[in-house]
């Protein structure tokens, strides 16, 4: 009876759950993405509750806002970092050429890197503001 490399059916497994065949060094480069930016996403929403908790339990209420937009910092990382994820089982895939060749193809994380850039930048703004504010 015939019995298929291990590597082999790995790759049958796959093809047959998302019509992709990945290499080992392909699936690799995926797991070691997983482990690296989407753990770091997930440490960071953690962390940022954790600093809104602090200051939300130990300050007074004139730094409240100041807590929330931590908070809500930290919620809006949570949803990066699942879009991230959903983005980053999609990074390797294959396109069909018009002379009917199949090519791989990688696609980059560059819109959760956008989407991470600019909600940083308005989470920075707002707690400039906030700072501000306190001192008037």
């Amino acid at each position: 009876m015939f019995q298929p490399h291990p590597e082999d059916r790995l790759h049958l497994r796959l093809h047959r759950a998302r019509s992709v065949i990945l290499t080992s060094q392909e699936l690799v480069e995926i797991r070691a993405a997983q482990r690296t930016f989407e753990g770091a996403y997930m440490r960071t929403a953690l962390s940022q509750f954790s600093f809104a908790l602090i200051i939300l339990k130990i300050f007074t209420s004139e730094f409240y806002a100041i807590g929330a937009l931590f908070a809500f910092y930290g919620a809006a990382v949570l949803l990066c970092s699942i879009y991230r994820r959903y983005q980053g089982n999609s990074q390797f895939f294959t396109e069909t050429d018009d002379e009917g060749e199949v090519i791989k193809k990688f696609r980059t994380s560059g819109n959760s890197v956008l989407l991470l850039t600019a909600l940083s930048i308005g989470a920075y703004i707002g707690l400039f503001v906030l700072t501000w504010q306190l001192g008037a």
